[in-house]
């Protein structure tokens, strides 16, 4: 195994340039949750042109998931791409870095699966951003003969162990009695449901633990202002260290929603929405291992005071399964973070390739080390 890391790194160099276009195609054409139909075939193509990945396509039921395998040691790693984009936005969350940079480091560790003991496999995993696509495909098996998985994220810090946190999401429908606006006194005016409900959460979030998040939008509260809306919508996500405290969350918060009702003489439904993220569980021995490659390839991790980040479905798959989910830095001013239309313009270009470069060698060199150690390889196989 004499020069296996150089080998790899060469090889990733090599494929360099076509993974980079693969990037910025992507991110030139956003597609939604569970609609990455034009992503999903160009991801499948790159691991396929490879001549190396065997591909099953619509894993789990869904029509863009797929697994591609390539090797045949008994140790199996997988590398996770994220392919949907936000509505409105684009990939404001970087998921065409992310999942060029899960592609790279694939094509980089084929030629020397076999040599290392491994198997290596990409998933391609729909609707992180709403649906969580990885949930569904934990759920059905999909990850059960894989030992351990990985992926990182663009963000605006370089860390390894990042604070990933549980949420949950439903929809709250108040039905009401609507009216003409200049006669309103036997309507019942569901707008004004969501109105109280507002307010309420405004004062219960002092009771609540330091770093508890609850986000709501009204998606519907009528159409004219000369009619009394007799339909609400709203969508209410609440995040927290563990699913368990979202769900003992999730009893006050629906208080606030049923005063809504009370105060306005509506009625209120409540419908649990298919977003699921779970808590993450960092593997120690992963992460130590990406951490010394990522600083070899020039990246460095400040100690900072704020490690704590938004939710995503790999913590599902980590509670499965080790997983890790470190984060790499763009070179961005604080207001052009995650979720914003300047991320996803950064994506698609300089900040963007940088990304894929240090996060695919790193990956792929990560888990060279991990099929060469005894202890961590005896360990994620044991299970």
């Amino acid at each position: 195994m004499t020069g296996i890391k150089e080998r790899i790194e060469r090889t990733f160099e090599q494929n360099l340039d076509s993974v980079l276009e693969l990037s910025h195609r992507i991110n030139a054409n956003p597609e939604l949750a569970f609609e990455e139909h034009e992503t999903s075939a160009a991801l499948i193509a790159a691991l396929e042109d490879g001549g190396r990945f065997a591909v099953e396509k619509g894993v789990a039921g869904l029509p863009t998931a797929f697994v591609a395998s390539a090797g045949s040691g008994d140790l199996a790693v997988g590398l996770c791409a994220e392919m949907d984009a936000l509505p409105g936005i684009g990939h404001g969350c970087g998921h065409n870095a992310i999942a060029a940079a899960a592609v790279g480091a694939a094509l980089a560790l084929a030629p020397v699966a076999d040599e290392l003991g491994l198997t290596v496999r990409v998933f391609g995993t729909p609707a992180e951003e709403k649906g969580t696509g990885k949930e569904i495909m934990v759920n059905r098996g999909v990850f059960d003969d894989t030992h351990a998985a990985m992926m990182v994220h663009p963000t605006l810090k370089d860390v390894v162990i990042p604070q990933l946190r549980a949420s949950r999401s439903w929809q709250v429908t108040y039905t009401g009695r609507g009216g003409h606006a200049s006669r309103p006194w036997s309507a019942r005016n569901a707008a004004d449901a969501t109105v109280v409900a507002q307010t309420a959460i405004g004062l219960l979030r002092q009771q609540l633990r330091d770093g508890i998040r609850v986000h709501h939008v009204v998606k519907e509260a009528g159409a004219a202002v000369n009619v009394i809306a007799d339909r609400a919508v709203v969508d209410c996500m609440i995040r927290c260290d563990t699913i368990d405290e979202v769900d003992q969350v999730w009893e006050r918060v629906r208080r606030c929603f049923d005063a809504g009702a009370i105060a306005s003489g509506t009625s209120v439904e409540y419908t649990s929405l298919p977003s699921i993220y779970r808590e993450f569980r960092h593997d120690p021995d992963l992460a130590s291992v990406f951490e010394e490659n990522a600083k070899a390839i020039g990246r460095t991790f400040p100690d900072y005071p704020d490690k704590m980040f938004g939710s995503t479905d790999m913590g599902n798959v980590s509670l499965r399964i080790p997983a890790i989910h470190p984060m790499l830095s763009f070179d961005l001013p604080p207001e052009d973070g995650n979720h914003t239309a300047a991320f996803a313009v950064a994506a698609g270009g300089p900040e963007g390739d940088r990304f894929v470069h240090d996060a695919g060698l790193a990956m792929a060199l990560t888990i060279a080390d991990v099929a060469r150690s005894q202890p961590i390889r005896a360990r994620l196989m044991a299970g």
